[in-house]
């Protein structure tokens, strides 16, 4: 079984592709002044960018688990996701979790059948 991993770091790779699926760690934004939106669709456009260097597009998701600083942001997170995700809606779970920055309002981890 080969492993291929992209953009390693220290402490772990922005996305490994193994058997089959590209695994991508959880995302998050860099611009933490935006909004709950506007951190989605940053979070959002690094995946497609992820994906992108497996060969993989979004359609290709296939679970998806989203982490909110605040379960009442899931319904504005929620009009991102939509948008972004169309026709081809994953297996999901949003919850609401204490992320590592008080200023990052979301995270977001996929992953996509190769």
């Amino acid at each position: 079984m080969d492993i291929t991993r992209f953009e390693p770091a220290t402490l772990y790779s922005a996305a490994v592709r193994s058997n089959g699926f590209l695994f991508l760690s959880g995302i998050t934004p860099k611009n933490r002044q935006a909004d709950i939106q506007g951190q989605t669709r940053e979070v959002l456009a690094e995946i497609d960018r992820l994906l992108g260097l497996g060969g993989l597009e979004r359609s290709r998701v296939v679970s998806a688990m989203i982490w909110v600083s605040d379960i009442r942001l899931r319904d504005a997170m929620n009009e991102e996701w939509v948008g972004w995700v169309g026709d081809h809606r994953p297996a999901r779970a949003c919850v609401e979790a204490k992320l590592a920055d008080p200023a990052m309002l979301v995270e977001i981890q996929v992953t996509a059948a190769a």
